[in-house]
């Protein structure tokens, strides 16, 4: 029996709307329809309009249409809350780029609203359901290590430019990247730095939720954070060259270190960094009682050298486990269809709103969930919180461990990992 598509609409066409319309648009979800795009400057949803293949629209037009049941956000972070309000209140079930929203209370007005609406609301990162680490999970569920007792997950990179002055083409500071250009006519004010939009809400999805994935939900959570700004402005064209650095007002933390404890019984730090070094230094590991797994960048999906390690009690040295699932990157060497840099352009981002697609129409949980989004922006809420008041914070939403997918589907068809 056929089931009718779903139809989607995107809210922002900048740079990661690239992959996500590359994936959804691909033929390989049959669940999915996506219709238009819409962007506070008109040239750039024209643009990816025209190379996808679908309508240009405005915001306006996109929430009124009575035929679009999901509306994919990927405004910046710190619109994620206002735009996923409008879409909630316009009836529509709400996709999120990451995070939820750039505070706790937003972030739980809005996962308030949409269960009094019976609306869902699903957040990304969906990199947790790619290829690495759905083989991870499966041998953790399989009990390849034994008893998972401790994890870490660690991101640092260099500075990322969130903390500095807006003002084109001047480094952030030393070893950062440019300042982004000056913003095109009609765009709002550059926010970047301001709580809730540096490193820890950034990039805390994408290891938050690979470690629910793998342990299940946080119980508990404490630890430290900061604004580091012990640094000196080093880019002679910058306008305060050779000047101390300082934060914005309102500065979001740029170095975050927290203590989890897991509902499981599990432990594990997660320290998320933006001062440090080229390159980035991504890290997951899972010690268990028999094993340890070594899992690969939480931001990208598996494959092209993206591998699980599997050390065992009782053997030497580590073992490069093969992919047991579907949805690992493509291919990063086939460049862009658009011709230019696109953030991402090889991931499969977006297929958790095919998830969320078929969850509608089976009418059962979807895997990134309100509730996952939430407890993501909870636990770096929390680690802020007790680096001020020295207290340990219990979880207030706890999700449910997000469904496995279905292990073997390889190739162009691997829909069906989705359908249950």
């Amino acid at each position: 029996m056929s089931v009718k598509p779903v139809k989607v609409a995107v809210i922002g066409s900048g740079n990661i709307s690239y992959t996500y319309l590359n994936t959804l648009t691909s033929g390989m979800f049959s669940i999915i329809d996506v219709v238009g795009c819409s962007d506070l400057i008109p040239e750039k949803s024209k643009a990816r309009a025209d190379l996808f293949g679908i309508k240009q629209m405005t915001t306006e037009e996109i929430l009124k249409d009575p035929e679009i049941e999901i509306v994919l956000n990927l405004t910046e972070l710190y619109n994620h809350s206002a735009v996923t309000k409008m879409i909630l209140e316009a009836g529509k079930h709400a996709y999120s780029e990451k995070a939820m929203g750039h505070d706790l209370e937003t972030a739980k007005a809005n996962y308030e609203l949409a269960k009094s609406k019976g609306l869902r609301i699903g957040c990304a990162p969906d990199c947790y359901m790619g290829s690495a680490y759905q083989t991870a999970r499966k041998l953790i569920d399989d009990g390849v290590i034994g008893k998972p007792l401790f994890a870490f997950a660690i991101c640092i990179r260099s500075g990322m430019g969130f903390m500095a002055s807006d003002q084109p083409g001047a480094a952030a500071f030393p070893g950062g990247p440019p300042a982004p250009p000056a913003p095109p006519p009609g765009a709002p004010p550059s926010m970047r730095g301001v709580a809730g939009t540096t490193m820890p809400y950034d990039m805390g999805g994408y290891y938050i939720n690979v470690l629910v994935n793998l342990l299940g939900p946080v119980n508990r959570a404490s630890g430290y954070s900061k604004v580091y700004t012990d640094r000196l402005f080093s880019n002679p064209k910058h306008s305060k060259f050779k000047q101390p650095f300082e934060p914005r007002e309102n500065a979001g933390n740029t170095m975050l270190m927290g203590a989890l404890e897991f509902d499981s019984g599990a432990y594990g730090n997660l320290a998320l960094i933006s001062e440090g070094f080229a390159p980035e230094i991504p890290r997951v590991e899972v010690f268990g009682t028999q094993g340890t797994l070594v899992c690969p960048d939480p931001n990208l999906f598996g494959g092209w050298g993206l591998d699980v390690h599997l050390t065992r009690i009782g053997n030497q040295g580590s073992f490069k486990m093969p992919m047991t699932h579907a949805f690992g990157d493509t291919d990063p060497s086939i460049p862009p269809k658009s011709g230019k840099r696109e953030p991402c352009h090889n991931s499969n981002r977006g297929i958790a709103v095919a998830d969320m697609a078929w969850a509608i129409r089976q009418n059962r949980p979807h895997r990134s969930s309100a509730e996952l989004a939430f407890h993501t922006v909870e636990i770096l809420h929390s680690i802020d919180s007790s680096c001020k008041d020295n207290k340990v914070y219990t979880m207030s939403v706890k999700p449910a461990q997000p469904a496995p997918l279905a292990a073997g589907f390889f190739g162009p068809i691997v829909e069906s990992a989705l359908e249950m």
